[in-house]
């Protein structure tokens, strides 16, 4: 059977495991990704052409330093390879201010979004529905509303980001396996672990699991309850000349009522034609390799008509096309990045709770330190299995 030995293996190459595989890159290591399909592709997290980065993230102070360094590397990989990764247009977060909400497993959502702007020093403005109306014509938002606006806000293109990352980890030496099925994983006497896959065995010093929503393929058995993979289903929608334009709307976020479902993403138009819109959903599914990718018109109709209904201008309400998504979910919405205990040599990235993208190639960064180094790195200290209630 074939045997491949390496420093350090990524499993798992969707916006985590692909950054961590380019930093780890960098360094002079052997070092491996594999992947079981061969990114970037449209079964996990990691696709729909857009993803929304904002510094002031509601979701905890934890996170900023993250997010800023992230867009930092995007714009280090532009200089360096050309690839506009990071499109910087503005952001908005609207409120319907009606009754207070939560998103992502924080309260006051809208008001930790301010408070940790402050804090942190990010740019940004907070407005009413009328001047909402005067800057941004694609919005009907409740004279009660409130609207905070950050300008260094925009999208990450997350297919364009994986593929980049890959293509200069392979440059600077890492392997790529795809197709490439991990079946499980076993320690070494001594030290190291055992790699056991459809194409062979692979014998690593260290291993870092980024699986996203097949992670509980990996973890041991009382962790597993604590992980939660929810669908999610992202849709196009066509849109009137003049509305959504790229150089001119934002992307922008909209908590309109008090459950978690109560609410609205959205991009401006890459195409000049239509527009990406979501919501989201917690309800579990069993596993990802089991997930309905079919989307219904039942689904379709009740995203128009509960969540659109009266709130866009210059959007047709008809759904030109629709994919699933997958979020894997804590039940505090914070990441899991830590190793395995009783297996050091594994750890565990995974559970971005809707929300990792934006962190991605600095979380990557951050676990690419802690693997060469094998010391605890301090931004991560709040994703460990103690700090996280585990």
């Amino acid at each position: 059977m074939n045997r491949t030995t390496v420093d350090i293996a990524v499993i798992g190459l969707g916006a985590v495991g692909a950054a961590t595989l380019y930093h780890l890159s960098k360094q002079g290591k052997k070092v491996l990704g594999i992947d079981q399909f061969a990114p970037p592709h449209e079964l996990g997290s990691t696709h729909g052409e857009t993803r929304i980065s904002r510094l002031a993230v509601g979701e905890g102070f934890d996170f900023i330093p993250f997010v800023k360094r992230s867009h930092e590397i995007w714009d280090e990989i532009y200089q360096a390879t050309g690839e506009k990764l990071f499109y910087q247009v503005g952001g908005i977060l609207m409120d319907s201010g009606s009754q207070a909400w939560a998103k992502h497993g924080s309260e006051g959502f809208f008001e930790r979004t301010v408070n940790f702007a402050i804090a942190s020093d990010v740019p940004h403005e907070v407005f009413d529905a009328k001047e909402l109306k005067k800057r941004f014509k694609e919005f009907n938002l409740e004279p009660t509303g409130k609207v905070y606006f950050e300008p260094s806000a925009g999208y990450v293109l997350p297919e364009l980001a994986v593929a980049t990352q890959l293509a200069l980890a392979a440059k600077q030496g890492a392997a790529i396996k795809t197709h490439t099925k991990v079946l499980g994983l076993k320690p070494i006497q001594g030290g190291g672990v055992v790699i056991d896959t459809n194409h062979g065995i692979i014998e690593a010093g260290q291993v870092s699991i980024s699986a996203g929503a097949w992670v509980k393929d990996f973890i041991p058995r009382f962790y597993k309850p604590h992980f939660k993979v929810c669908r999610q289903i992202l849709h196009w929608l066509p849109i009137d000349s003049g509305f959504y334009n790229h150089d001119s709307c934002p992307v922008y976020m909209w908590g309109f009522g008090p459950n978690p479902e109560d609410f609205i993403y959205g991009f401006p138009s890459l195409d000049g034609s239509s527009v990406k819109m979501a919501s989201e959903s917690f309800i579990a599914s069993h596993h990802a390799d089991t997930v309905n990718r079919i989307i219904s018109q039942e689904e379709q109709d009740a995203f128009m008509n509960n969540k659109l209904q009266g709130k866009f201008n210059g959007l047709k309400l008809e759904v030109l096309r629709s994919k699933t998504c997958l979020y894997t979910v804590t039940p505090d919405s914070y990441f899991v990045v830590d190793r395995l205990p009783d297996f050091s040599e594994v750890l565990v990235a995974s559970a971005c709770s809707g929300h990792g993208f934006k962190h991605s190639t600095a979380l990557g960064e951050a676990i690419a330190l802690e693997l060469l180094t094998q010391e605890s790195t301090t931004l991560l200290k709040p994703f460990n299995w103690p700090a996280i209630g585990f």
